[in-house]
């Protein structure tokens, strides 16, 4: 169902979190409602449904929508990946307002040129590197409510997805350890993307982000991909300063929505 949902919409109505806990026979803790193609998912405070496109306009996603926020928490969030009008509508219905919204941006793949910092070397991951991992997105995203939390368990989980290839993880390292890392991903032989990029704060200014992104771009690139994309907060100004002036463009944007108390 999922995957007709892509190929309408041209993006997955749930995101990759979402999809892992779907695969597990806990469902991570979650509940789950289905309604013929239909399904909600409630998770925490994060609640995802869908709706197959030949079953749309028939008032499953309401009466999904109607069980489920019966049951959600104060302050339940939900994504309208594709900011579908229809799904703008179902928030409205049920009292939840658009908070953040996510740019998706594009690039054709192509060379770049990536910077030299003097006593830095930009390398693939290797197993040893786990905890600095962790560590170093800990602190880049402290403030973030969905990358910010990866754990161990989070990034195993990650790493025995089918797509991980350790040489796309990309780690920029001194004598003092590691400084950022870019995680690229290959969705098939045509796209890439820019999947994480993070600088340790106390490492900041030394042009480490655009370094590492660059080394992300080029390492995609010799892989053959002919686009690349990212996902980025609108509102974050010095990152889409910083895509823009690498050659991306704002393609598309995700919405998620929230429910007042």
């Amino acid at each position: 169902m999922t995957q007709a949902a892509t190929e309408t919409d041209g993006v997955s109505p749930i995101d990759e979190a979402t999809g892992r806990a779907l695969g597990r026979p806990d469902l991570d803790g979650g509940v789950l409602w289905t309604a013929g193609e239909a399904f909600a998912f409630l998770r925490g405070h994060d609640l995802d449904l869908a709706v197959s496109p030949e079953h749309r306009r028939a008032g499953l996603g309401r009466e999904l929508a109607e069980v489920a926020v019966a049951e959600a928490p104060p302050r339940t969030t939900a994504w309208s990946h594709a900011d579908h009008p229809a799904a703008a509508s179902l928030a409205r219905r049920f009292g939840f307002e658009p908070v953040r919204a996510l740019w998706v941006m594009s690039r054709e793949a192509g060379p770049v040129d990536v910077p030299e910092i003097e006593g830095v070397t930009i390398r693939s991951y290797r197993d040893s590197d786990a905890d600095e991992v962790i560590r170093v997105n800990a602190a880049a995203f402290a403030h973030h409510p969905e990358q910010g939390s990866m754990d161990a368990a989070d990034l195993a989980a990650r790493m025995a997805e089918p797509w991980f290839d350790p040489t796309d993880l990309l780690v920029a390292e001194s004598g003092h350890g590691l400084l950022a890392f870019h995680w690229t991903k290959q969705h098939s032989a045509e796209l890439g993307e820019v999947y994480v990029v993070a600088v340790d704060p106390a490492a900041q200014g030394r042009g480490l982000g655009k370094a590492v992104t660059a080394a992300g771009l080029a390492h995609l690139a010799s892989r053959g991909v002919r686009e690349i994309i990212l996902y980025v907060e609108s509102d974050n100004e010095a990152a889409v300063a910083t895509y823009s002036h690498l050659g991306f463009a704002h393609t598309s944007t995700h919405v998620q929505y929230a429910r007042s108390p």
